[in-house]
């Protein structure tokens, strides 16, 4: 009897598939949901932090440009009308928006004038920030709760895997292996997830916050030069 369920184990061990598709394919209906949720949610973070990753270094790149060129020109009027960076970073945008509300508002006060400028230059700088920080709260999203989603397919599998145990009444780890890899499969998963968001999550918070300061910084003198 006992040679009988070695020999059954030995025979499930080694004919079984352990390969990942084999491992989603077998898995049941709620590990697989976790399994595709896991994975969508990868595939759009890895998406966001390329995108995010591209648009940090083109703005950095375009500011650079923009405040090296807007310094040295004689006026802020003449370097208006020759501008050729509108709208390719949030600094020149402000600029540019301050720059039409001031020409606007020649005739009025200087004092009504400076304060619609600096009004103008705060609802840009706030609107372009937030452009910038659009879909982080995704990112930290799935940090946080990817580990969380995996645990809860491995502990799902897990107990299809008991549940494989008290029908067969068989004991043998060829009963449950398979149970168990599919558990440990949506963990991996939910780490895999998770640990490339957090990381871009913290980097690009970072990062936002830096050219927030930039920005600050620019509308400051810019305010103070007119």
């Amino acid at each position: 009897m006992e040679q009988d369920v070695v020999s059954q184990a030995v025979g499930l061990g080694t004919t079984t598939d352990f390969s990942l598709l084999q491992l989603f394919i077998r898995a049941d209906f709620v590990v697989k949901f976790v399994i595709i949720l896991l994975i969508a949610s990868s595939i759009y973070s890895w998406a966001l932090i390329f995108e995010k990753y591209k648009m940090f270094k083109l703005i950095e790149k375009n500011a650079d440009a923009f405040e090296d060129k807007f310094w040295k020109s004689k006026s802020a009027e003449s370097f208006y009308n020759n501008l050729s960076y509108k709208g390719k970073n949030p600094i020149a945008k402000i600029f540019e928006n301050a720059m039409g509300e001031l020409i606007k508002t020649k005739s009025k006060n200087s004092s009504i004038q400076a304060a619609r400028v600096s009004r103008v230059i705060e609802i840009t700088a706030e609107q372009e920030i937030r452009n910038i920080e659009k879909n982080f709260t995704f990112l930290a999203t799935v940090g946080s709760t990817a580990p969380f989603i995996g645990l809860f397919g491995t502990v799902w599998g897990i107990m299809n895997s008991f549940q494989s145990i008290a029908i067969s009444r068989n004991t043998s780890l060829a009963i449950v292996a398979p149970g168990i890899a599919e558990a440990l499969f949506a963990t991996a998963l939910g780490l895999l997830a998770a640990i490339p968001a957090v990381v871009a999550y913290n980097k690009f918070v970072s990062d936002s916050r830096k050219y927030s300061n930039r920005v600050d910084n620019f509308s400051k003198r810019f305010l103070s030069i007119i």
